[in-house]
């Protein structure tokens, strides 16, 4: 999906190198979710019960686009 390939690259691009172990590991975590269930989550839609996604996905979502 278009928008999750924009989303996710300019996260990676930006902040993949400083973000520490867990973060790295919940982020793939985050990556096996369904395309839906992850747009839901990055766009606001939706929030996960699990802590450490839901900080990587507030992460995400406070990467300005570039």
């Amino acid at each position: 999906m278009l928008e999750l390939d924009l989303l996710l690259n300019n996260f990676v691009d930006q902040n993949f190198k400083t973000l520490s172990q867990q973060h790295r590991q919940s982020f793939e975590l985050l990556l096996s979710y369904p395309d839906q269930t992850l747009l839901d989550l990055l766009l606001g839609n939706s929030v996960s019960s699990d802590a450490e996604i839901a900080n990587v996905v507030g992460l995400i979502r406070a990467t300005p686009f570039n």
